[in-house]
């Protein structure tokens, strides 16, 4: 056997002991703890309140991942620019994600998974707490306060992936847009930022809009140009009138059913001349390794969606009334998630 593909088999089968040194990095504090300047175990250990013995083991283990570094007399340690990602205070922080996907809830699906796959029922979150993803987030405060963390974690990457797509697309016709499900304004917020002349709408349920400080149209500077509206994409009626339409990471949480029944009503209440994009992780062809195809194992274990392709995405706008248009990529190295352009038949 390869020595090269037993590491990398061993790797995998270890792979959840790195992502849990990680949440107990993250849950502690460590790394708003820790500086760029070289800092003591003990200090780090007496500001967290934490055991200096067992601090330092899981310092070491963090330094070994390479979130932080180790210093010569192994009882100092400094961030790394890896490390920096996990911080509360910086613009691109992975916090959120972490806390979400490697936290009890989402560690606790994942064994549902063979099950599942035998049976045919995609319903890990259901099995385990009796309620879908969704539904939990609203009975559940603390899950709920993590899983908005972690979507504005998501949020900036993802943003960045989207203007990317969309550097070279025409918006002069557009005038007004409409994010559908867009949560506190990012991905809006930027495209106002980007497109002066262009107005918006985020369309989302109140429980995510209610407080009124966390949005962020005021902080980006754009408030008189953007809007926010209380309402459900499933609800007849409740989609405003506009130009375009935007969905990011929207439809792969949804059933096929479900996302036709979402695109419909985007459908009717729109104009004739309405374009709509859709920024997802799309599976491209066989044999081709990608992150969506991973995510979609994901998806399977907390929602009732799934990543599609191409064809998928195509026939979904076609049962819904809109007719595809075009895949828009990402150049950015990194870009993984596409923008799928529909517009009416």
């Amino acid at each position: 056997m390869s020595d090269t593909n037993y590491e990398k088999t061993l790797d995998i089968i270890f792979g959840r002991w790195k992502s849990q040194i990680l949440y107990a990095g993250v849950t502690l504090g460590i790394f708003d703890c820790a500086s760029s300047y070289a800092k003591s175990t003990a200090d780090i250990a007496g500001e967290l309140d934490l055991d200096d013995v067992l601090a330092y083991r899981l310092l070491r283990a963090l330094s070994s991942l390479g979130f932080l570094k180790e210093h010569p007399d192994r009882r100092e340690f400094s961030i790394t620019p890896q490390g920096e990602l996990l911080r509360k205070d910086n613009p691109q922080t992975l916090r959120g994600v972490t806390l979400l996907e490697e936290g009890p809830e989402h560690y606790a699906i994942w064994k549902h998974l063979p099950a599942m796959i035998k049976e045919g029922k995609q319903n890990a979150f259901m099995r385990e707490f009796g309620y879908k993803i969704f539904e939990y987030r609203d009975r559940n405060p603390a899950y709920g306060e993590v899983f908005n963390q972690a979507m504005s974690s998501y949020s900036s990457i993802q943003t960045n992936w989207v203007l990317d797509a969309l550097d070279k697309y025409d918006f002069s016709n557009i005038h007004d847009i409409c994010d559908i499900g867009g949560g506190i304004g990012h991905l809006l917020g930027n495209l106002l930022i980007k497109y002066p002349h262009v107005s918006g709408t985020v369309l989302e349920l109140k429980a995510v809009i209610s407080n009124k400080k966390q949005l962020l149209a005021s902080k980006l500077g754009v408030s008189e140009r953007c809007s926010y509206i209380d309402g459900d994409m499933f609800t007849n009626g409740e989609i405003p009138f506009a130009d375009a339409y935007i969905m990011k990471m929207i439809l792969h949480d949804w059933s096929d059913e479900e996302c036709v029944s979402i695109l419909s009503n985007v459908y009717r209440s729109s104009p004739k001349h309405a374009r709509l994009f859709i920024a997802e992780h799309v599976v491209p062809g066989p044999g081709e390794i990608h992150f969506s195809k991973l995510f979609d194992i994901h998806m399977m274990c907390v929602a009732s969606g799934k990543e599609r392709n191409i064809d998928e995405y195509s026939s979904l706008l076609q049962q819904s009334g809109w007719k595809y248009i075009q895949t828009l990529h990402s150049h950015q190295q990194s870009g993984l998630i596409d923008v799928i352009e529909g517009c009416k038949l």
